[in-house]
């Protein structure tokens, strides 16, 4: 296989790609990647030094870019996306922009090519909140936010691919990631470096937003299933990890991190904050035999102690100081 990663030196791109590596059916991995704000060519570190990868700086808008390093490609998976939610209630264009028009430019290209696979990669927030029960694939789209909406019109392009020109789509929709080299402005790795500098962090409304958490790995080991094998034209759903609300996931990071509660403040809930996500994850585990593997408590301190051991990775990258004025973060994602 030939595989072109979008977005590919961003944070569950590149555990993606190293992951691919590892594989003897691999002959080429190609990322492309605008390394915007939150990608680095750090994330892929030793993936360089394998003959079989290779790297080009653009953005997935350029469609004669992207034209170029579709040539030969067997199969894509498209990572590449603006993906935080408070930036989306900021200014919701750029989202459009790279997720619906660059998917458009994707998925164009790819099909001129005749891509066997394409494998989209979107997110459960596209089902909307759930106050029980768990979406299925087939669940309406019921986004709230800028971003989930975003997605969720790039999840129907995709998908009108598949049927308009029989290009080989398939959409994941993965429940919130954890792991380390996540940029620091996700819950876990904003709340994990404010707290091993004993800044203070904060929680929206009283902590009670409900949230799967996957680690990275194994969200990795289910979009790779579904590249391999998964149904031109189907939707997979990829969770399995820990349900846990804002309030009992700081409590885990507080006490990895060695810090007390006096350092735990709370904020008015921000606009459009869904409550509780929540995905049936059974179709994958029934025809792939997906099944996360890795344990909360254990891969949770894993992660904090790949901040702690690598500050030049993260510290540059933060603007606040320890009598800065703390930021309030989105609910889990």
């Amino acid at each position: 296989m030939n595989v072109l990663v979008t977005g590919g030196a961003g944070f569950i791109g590149s555990h993606f790609v190293k992951s691919l590596l590892l594989d003897d059916d691999i002959a080429k991995v190609t990322v492309l990647d605008a390394l915007t704000y939150a990608g680095h060519v750090e994330n892929l570190g030793k993936a360089f030094l394998d003959p079989r990868f290779s790297f080009v700086h653009g953005s997935i808008l350029d469609g004669v870019l992207v034209e170029q390093v579709m040539a030969g490609q067997t199969h894509v998976v498209h990572f590449a996306a603006e993906s935080h939610v408070d930036r989306s209630l900021q200014a919701g264009l750029p989202f459009v922009q790279t997720n619906v028009m660059g998917t458009q430019v994707l998925v164009d290209a790819a099909s001129r090519h005749r891509v066997e696979r394409f494998v989209h990669i979107s997110t459960d927030e596209v089902y909307g909140p759930l106050l029980d029960g768990a979406a299925t694939e087939e669940s309406p789209l019921l986004p709230t936010v800028p971003y989930a909406a975003s997605k969720a019109a790039s999840d129907l392009i995709a998908l009108s691919a598949y049927r308009t020109y029989g290009l080989g789509v398939c959409v994941t929709r993965s429940s919130n990631c954890y792991g380390p080299a996540q940029y620091p402005e996700k819950i876990i790795p904003l709340f994990a470096t404010r707290l091993l500098r004993g800044e203070p962090v904060t929680l929206h409304g009283r902590g009670e937003h409900v949230r799967n958490w996957l680690h990275v790995a194994d969200n990795c080991q289910g979009i790779g299933a579904v590249m391999r094998g998964g149904v031109p034209g189907e939707v997979y759903n990829i969770a399995g990890g820990t349900d846990l609300t804002n309030a009992q996931l700081t409590v885990m990071l507080l006490e990895v991190c060695g810090a007390g509660p006096e350092l735990v403040t709370y904020v008015p809930d921000r606009r459009a904050n869904d409550l509780r996500y929540a995905m049936d994850w059974s179709k994958i585990a029934t025809e792939f035999g997906y099944r996360p593997v890795r344990d909360l408590t254990t891969e949770l301190a894993a992660t904090i102690d790949w901040y702690s051991r690598n500050p030049e990775r993260w510290a540059p990258l933060l603007q606040t100081s320890r009598t800065a004025r703390p930021l309030a973060v989105p609910a889990g994602v």
